[in-house]
């Protein structure tokens, strides 16, 4: 067991350290580009802490697995709100823009409950993953319209750190490959010492492994609250599940209709929807808007019941 442990620690403390290096590098990239932190946070920082979801949507493609990426779209969806934004939020409350309460989480909420019409019949086929890509491409292009004009470079001078272009992006790469080899290693680890100690396939899957994927997500979510780029940790979240429904949902359906089983549209699909909408109304109750701690510790609780329902349903 003892590489599984050194893996565990150093998986760790490379998460922790290429998570700082990944927003400090996104945050000057947007910076030195003249882009707002929020709109590289639903961009490059989302696609990027999406990647290891894509990846595995790719490799269950190849492995005619299709229905694993559609469940690791939605459970990834369902951990970015309850678990990544709760934890966030419970750490370093998140204050939201009035733009991005009434314009970007909309269209994530929009860009949901597209998804959950086209799986509404528990089937995702080719022109319904034409759909997808369309929404999200829609969506990019939506949000630089949102935030052309509304960025002002000099209220970032205090709070990101002055950096060349090539450092930056540096940075930014760097960072991502150690926050997305690290989430891996952590799992591993994780995964090797529970099955050492006789925790079952299931709980392990429940807990280590979904939780796993979402670490980039939490690992660059809180470093970005703690620094202060409030934009980058609430971009991160809205961007995240929109790549996931547009991308890693749709890949599978490009290559074959894929059949859903009836519980994925009515528990998993319902409490995405659900957590989605909930987010919005979060931001609505607050003036100004914000997600605070108390609903950072309502999210982690609707996650916790989650966690506890799956199990208790599949055992």
């Amino acid at each position: 067991m003892l590489y599984p442990i050194i893996s565990l620690v150093i998986g760790l403390v490379v998460l922790v350290w290429s998570a700082d290096k990944f927003v400090l590098g996104a945050a000057s990239t947007a910076k030195n580009f003249g882009m707002s932190p929020l709109l590289i946070g639903l961009t490059i920082v989302s696609f990027g802490t999406s990647a290891p979801e894509i990846l595995v949507s790719i490799m269950a493609t190849v492995s005619d697995t299709g229905s694993l990426a559609i469940g690791n779209a939605i459970g990834s969806n369902i951990a970015n709100i309850a678990l990544v934004l709760g934890a966030t939020a419970l750490i370093a409350p998140l204050p939201v823009k009035n733009t991005v309460r009434s314009k970007e989480m909309p269209l994530m909420l929009a860009v949901t409950v597209l998804a959950g019409v086209l799986l509404f019949n528990l089937q995702l086929d080719t022109l319904d993953s034409i759909l997808l890509f369309i929404a999200l491409a829609i969506s990019l292009v939506m949000f630089a319209r949102f935030q052309k004009g509304l960025h002002d470079p000099a209220a970032d001078e205090e709070e990101i750190v002055d950096m060349s272009t090539l450092r930056s992006i540096l940075w930014l790469l760097l960072g991502l490959g150690l926050l997305i080899a690290s989430s891996k290693a952590l799992v591993w680890g994780a995964t090797e010492i529970a099955v050492t100690l006789g925790v079952s396939d299931l709980v392990i899957g429940l807990t280590i492994v979904a939780i796993g994927t979402s670490l980039p997500e939490l690992a660059a979510s809180i470093s970005s609250a703690l620094k202060g780029h409030h934009d980058i940790a609430i971009g991160n979240i809205i961007g995240s599940n929109i790549f996931n429904l547009g991308a890693v949902m749709a890949i599978p359906g490009l290559v074959s209709p894929i059949v859903l089983d009836a519980q994925v549209f009515n528990r998993d699909f319902l409490l995405m929807l659900a957590l989605s909408a909930l987010l919005l109304v979060f931001c609505y109750m607050r003036k100004p808007a914000a997600v605070k701690r108390p609903e950072g510790a309502a999210l982690l609780g609707i996650y916790g019941g989650y966690m506890l329902i799956l199990y208790l349903t599949s055992v």
